[in-house]
């Protein structure tokens, strides 16, 4: 199950980020007579309609499971990935993009609500790890395939191909997934037990604004690099479109291979008997601090120095990673209301997603050069290293009101395997 949550993940990652290469590719850009500013709203579009129902999903997954739900939006995102390839206007192509953001949207509060009932604390690390390998293999395979597909056919069948090829998924999740979806006595009762946790308790937190700033920082990183990195690596660094492929690769699966073995190496800490929060929280912080090199990048005088720091400052932001997503999401939070804080959490992460690439489109605009836009990468790790010395500690986290007995019965199973 857990690599089967890990490779949606990499399916809804490939699909969002294949325009990256789209709007690197000459002919894309003059297709639709994009500026710069307009290729920033373009990349940007996603994350608003990905942003603005991640509450509502992460309420749904609470209350009615996982199976049904994430079975649907995901042949919904993949359809309408694929006709991203068929469309002639720039209007409609926006249109595409918002579907995508708004089905995608189910695919992390699903997947905390499944890890916060399979995993105990010293697992969660390990897990997300994993997990996150999806995120990240996403964009390192997705873009260099991308830009292969458009040198060699073109960025229509890019667009088609990768948006059905993501449905070959589909089989294996109907079969091996339970199905999760309550009775009306057990929706009733799932439906008190995240009531014991309400939105105004998750506000109240200053773990749960920690938790929004942490996300809201690394998105901004990690977004940059999924919607600019290739159209840098082109126009400043003067790579072709299969080198910048092959470059994002590195950056991703440095991220991914490094965030796998953070989890990992925290998980065993903790097993130790050390305080998991403190353990975790040092981990994101040296992830921060490393992903700040990003700066050296940008100001380095020769390309192989460039691609060095390009790669290692995304690779060391990997030490954040999983351990970011347990202390903000499943350490420092009830269980009861895991899909809703993670719902919320993602909010920020979505409002990163359209700040990053649409502020970097300004900034390339306004400054003409990259470097701009990696100064501000550098000032957003700062404060995401600040709001978690500062913020996430145990006792801010949010509290459960108190249930009635038959309420706080223990929560019914959620999707397994058979």
């Amino acid at each position: 199950m857990l690599a089967l949550l890990a490779l949606g993940l990499m399916i809804a990652f490939v699909d969002r980020t294949s325009l990256s290469s789209a709007l690197a590719d000459p002919g894309f850009v003059r297709e639709f007579a994009l500026t710069n500013v307009e290729r920033g709203w373009l990349a940007s579009a996603f994350f608003w309609s990905y942003g603005l129902v991640q509450l509502p999903m992460g309420w749904m997954v609470d209350r009615y499971g996982v199976k049904r739900p994430y079975a649907i939006c995901f042949v919904l995102w993949c359809l309408a990935a694929a006709a991203t390839g068929l469309v002639t206007t720039l209007s409609a192509l926006i249109l595409m993009r918002l579907l995508i953001g708004v089905t995608e949207a189910v695919v992390v509060p699903a997947t905390y609500r499944y890890l916060a009932n399979n995993f105990d604390e010293t697992n969660k690390g390990t897990a997300l790890g994993i997990f996150s390998i999806g995120g990240k293999m996403g964009p390192a395979l997705g873009a260099p395939l991308a830009a292969w597909m458009i040198v060699t056919y073109s960025w229509q069948w890019m667009f088609i191909v990768t948006g059905l090829a993501g449905l070959l998924w589909l089989a294996p999740w109907l079969r091996l997934v339970r199905d999760d979806f309550p009775t009306p006595g057990q929706l009733a009762a799932a439906g008190r037990r995240a009531a014991s946790v309400p939105l105004s308790n998750l506000l109240a937190s200053p773990v749960v604004w920690g938790g929004l700033i942490n996300n809201f920082c690394y998105g901004y990183f990690t977004f940059y690099c999924m919607s600019w990195m290739p159209a840098y690596l082109v126009e400043q660094r003067g790579l072709s479109m299969k080198q910048s492929g092959l470059y994002t690769f590195f950056s991703f699966a440095g991220i991914a291979l490094t965030a796998a073995v953070a989890g990992w190496a925290a998980d065993r800490i903790i097993a130790r008997g050390h305080d998991a929060v403190l353990v975790r929280k040092c981990f994101v912080v040296a992830g921060f601090i490393g992903g700040t090199t990003v700066l050296l990048g940008a100001y380095a005088p020769s390309l192989p120095l460039a691609l060095f720091w390009n790669v290692l400052s995304l690779s060391l932001l990997g030490l954040a990673t999983a351990n970011n997503l347990a202390l903000c999401k499943l350490t420092l939070i009830p269980t009861q209301a895991v899909g809703l804080n993670t719902g919320l959490q993602q909010v920020a992460t979505s409002l990163a997603g359209g700040v990053s690439a649409s502020l970097s489109g300004w900034l390339l605009h306004l400054g003409g050069s990259y470097e701009l836009p990696m100064l501000a990468i550098f000032g957003f790790l700062l404060t995401g290293a600040t709001s978690t010395v500062v913020l996430m500690r145990r006792k801010w986290a949010p509290r459960a009101n108190d249930l009635a007995p038959e309420a706080a019965a223990p929560a019914m199973p959620l999707p397994g395997t058979h």
